[in-house]
C-alpha cells in the first residue's frame, strides 16, 4: 500500500466573514512518491489550495498535514519539507543565476561544501551552468522555470509545489522540464503539480479536479477518460469547411464539445445521444478519447460554437493586396540578431501561426509588423501600407494582445475601455457603442468598477481581446493569447477568432500549446530569428512520421524539425 505524504481532511476557505467559501469541505491525500496533478477551471481555488499546503495561508476550518505535521500548528517544518515554486515567476530578475541561488542556499541554511556540492548538481540537472552570470530577467521562459526548480530544490524537499511550471514555456523546454520532474520521482520526492494544459495531467499518476471550490473529481486520469469512450469522433473536411462545419456541430443538442485538430473535426457526444450530425453527410470515425474530452464534459461541456464578438464584426473588404507581408525583416541588438531576413505573407482570412522555442524571435517579429519595434532592415506592411512610413494609419488597421498582460493594472476595466477605445479615435456615441458592446460580448458588467491586475486570468484575457479588438479591426495579432487559461475559456477565445476570421478579419498568433496550433491554417517555425518551415499543421506533422512514430502530435514535429536544425548547424 502506497504511503501517504500529505493529508487534507475537511479543508475549507473564506477570505473573511461574509465572503463566500473558496474552497468548500476538500478531502485528498497526495501518496508518497507520486506525482499529482490538480486540475480545474480558472477561479476553481487551485492556487488557494496550493497556499494553503505551502503553510502560506491559514484553513477556515479543517486541516492539513504533511508527513504528519500539521500546517498550523508546525508551519516551520512544512516550510522545511515543502518546495514551492509560484505560478509568477518568484525570482529577483535584477540578479544573475548565481546570486539567485546563493540567496536561496543562504535562506536555507546551505553553506560550504555541502552548498558547493547542491550547485554543482542543480546547475547540471538543469542546464544552467553556461548561464551563471546572466540576469535572471534575461532569461527564456524556459530557463527562468528551470532556475526557479533549482531554487526550490537547494534542500531536496519531501513535497515539490509546482503552479502552473510550463506556461509560456515551448515544447522543448516543457519537455525538458518533465525529465527533471521523473528524476525526481525516482528520488522518492512527492509532486503536486498544477496546470491548465490537460497532456500533461494525464501524465500524472492522480489527478484531483476543482471546480467552485469543490473537489469534483479524485482518481487516476484513465479514470475519468473512460466515461467519455465510445463518444469521441473525428471528421476530415474539405479545405475552408472545418470551421463552418465544427459551428454547425457544436449547434447540434447532442454534441458536448468540439476542437479543430489540422483538417479533423474533433466530435464528443453526449451520453445516450445519436453520435451524427444532423445535415451533414461528412462520414465519422471513433477516435481514442483524451482526459481534456472527459474535463470538458464533467464542467458541463465546452462553450458551443457562437461568438458574439464576430457576429457584430463587419465583414472586411477584399482586394489584390495581401494583409500581411514581412519582407526580409531583420533586427539586431547591437552584435546579436533577434530576426534574421524573415519573409512571408499572409491571406485574407487566414490564420497564420509563429511557433518557435523561447527566445526564438517570435514577439520581436510581432513588435515590427504592430510598429512596436523599429526594424533593423527589411519592411512590414499592413493592409499595403508600410508600418514604419505611415504608423498611425498602419495601426488604425491592427489589433494587439500582447503576450503579457499589457493593460493598466490600477485602472478599472471600465477606464481601460475607454482608454483604449480613446486611442483608437472612438469617440462620443461611438465610443459608448463599443465599449457596452465588448461589455455585453465578453460578459465584463460584474468587473466594470474592479482594477484590472485584480481580475481572475481568463476575464484579464477577455479585457484584453475587447480591448484590441473594440474598433474592429481588419488585422489582428494575438500574441499567446490564451497562456495559462483553462481550456473551456481556451474554447472560448477559438470560437471568437474562428468568426473573425470567416468574417474576413486576418490573424497572426503565437502559442506554445501545439493543440491549439492545430487551427491555424498554416504555421511558420521560427528559431534562432529565421523561418526554418512553413506549412501545415498537418504537412508539418506528416512531415515528422518515422517508422517509431507513425501517428506523430505536433508538438513531435516541432521537436523533431528544432532537433534537426541543431544537427545541421553542428561544427
Amino acid at each position: 500500500m502506497t504511503e501517504t505524504l500529505v493529508s487534507i481532511q475537511n479543508l475549507s476557505k473564506r477570505f473573511g466573514p461574509k465572503m463566500p467559501l473558496v474552497l468548500e469541505n476538500i478531502a485528498a491525500d497526495i501518496p508518497k512518491g507520486q506525482i499529482v496533478g490538480l486540475v480545474g477551471p480558472d477561479g476553481a481555488g487551485k492556487t488557494t489550495l496550493i497556499r494553503l499546503i505551502a503553510a502560506l495561508l491559514l484553513p477556515t476550518s479543517g486541516s492539513i498535514s504533511i508527513q504528519g505535521k500539521d500546517t498550523v500548528q508546525d508551519p516551520e517544518s512544512v516550510h522545511l519539507n515543502t518546495g514551492y515554486m509560484p505560478q509568477k515567476f518568484g525570482l529577483y530578475e535584477d540578479l544573475t543565476v548565481q546570486q539567485n541561488l546563493d540567496l536561496y542556499a543562504d535562506l536555507r541554511d546551505c553553506s560550504g561544501e555541502k552548498k558547493k556540492e547542491t550547485f554543482e548538481r542543480l546547475l547540471s540537472f538543469t542546464g544552467l551552468k553556461p548561464f551563471t552570470q546572466r540576469l535572471a530577467g534575461a532569461l527564456s521562459g524556459g530557463m527562468k522555470q528551470k532556475l526557479g526548480l533549482a531554487c526550490t530544490m537547494i534542500t531536496k524537499p519531501a513535497l515539490l509545489i509546482l503552479d502552473e511550471p510550463s506556461v509560456g514555456v515551448d515544447p522543448f523546454s516543457r519537455r525538458e522540464l518533465w525529465k527533471m520532474i521523473d528524476d525526481l520521482l525516482k528520488q522518492d520526492v512527492s509532486i503536486l503539480w498544477s496546470t491548465a494544459y490537460l497532456d500533461e495531467a494525464e501524465r500524472c499518476h492522480s489527478v484531483l479536479l476543482l471546480d467552485k471550490g469543490k473537489l469534483v473529481y479524485t482518481g487516476t486520469p484513465d479514470g475519468l477518460t473512460k466515461q467519455v469512450e465510445g463518444r469521441v469522433f473525428k471528421a476530415v473536411a474539405a479545405d475552408g469547411e472545418r470551421r463552418k462545419f465544427l459551428r454547425a456541430a457544436l449547434r447540434c443538442s447532442n454534441v458536448t464539445d468540439g476542437a479543430l485538430q489540422g483538417n479533423d473535426v474533433r466530435l464528443v457526444f453526449k451520453a445516450n445521444e445519436p453520435t451524427t450530425i444532423e445535415n451533414s453527410d461528412l462520414p465519422l470515425e471513433p477516435t481514442a478519447p483524451r482526459f481534456e474530452d472527459a474535463f470538458i464534459e464533467l464542467l458541463g461541456g465546452g462553450p458551443g460554437g457562437e461568438s458574439a464578438l464576430a457576429d457584430k464584426t463587419p465583414l472586411c473588404p477584399e482586394n489584390d493586396h495581401p494583409p500581411v507581408v514581412a519582407h526580409e525583416l531583420t533586427k539586431r541588438y547591437g552584435s546579436f540578431t533577434a530576426v534574421d531576413n524573415i519573409s512571408f505573407s499572409v491571406k485574407h482570412g487566414e490564420i497564420f501561426g509563429l511557433l518557435g522555442p523561447n527566445g526564438a524571435g517570435k514577439s520581436t517579429t510581432f513588435k515590427m509588423l504592430c510598429g512596436l519595434s523599429h526594424p533593423t532592415a527589411g519592411q512590414a506592411l499592413v493592409n499595403h501600407l508600410n508600418v514604419q512610413e505611415t504608423p498611425a494609419q498602419a495601426r488604425a488597421q491592427i489589433g494587439y494582445m500582447a503576450q503579457k498582460f499589457s493593460l493598466y493594472g490600477l485602472l478599472s476595466v471600465r477606464q481601460n475601455l475607454e482608454f483604449f477605445s480613446g486611442i483608437y479615435n472612438l469617440r462620443h456615441k461611438q465610443q459608448k457603442s463599443a465599449i457596452d458592446e465588448m461589455v455585453q460580448t465578453f460578459a465584463l458588467e460584474p468587473y466594470l468598477d474592479t482594477s484590472a491586475g485584480s481580475l481572475p486570468l481568463g476575464f484579464k484575457q477577455r479585457l484584453s481581446l475587447a480591448c484590441a479588438t473594440m474598433h474592429h479591426p481588419p488585422v489582428l495579432f494575438l500574441d499567446e493569447p490564451t497562456s495559462g487559461v483553462d481550456p473551456r475559456v481556451r474554447r472560448e477565445f477559438w470560437n471568437h477568432i474562428n468568426g473573425l476570421v470567416e468574417k474576413g478579419v486576418t490573424v497572426l498568433i503565437s502559442t506554445h500549446f501545439m493543440d491549439e496550433a492545430q487551427y491555424c491554417d498554416r504555421i511558420a517555425l521560427i528559431y534562432r530569428g529565421k523561418i526554418v518551415r512553413l506549412d501545415t499543421p498537418d504537412a508539418l506533422r506528416e512531415a515528422a512520421k518515422s517508422e517509431e512514430n507513425q501517428d506523430p502530435t505536433l508538438e513531435d514535429a516541432f521537436i523533431q524539425l528544432i532537433e534537426e536544425c541543431d544537427a545541421q548547424n553542428q561544427p
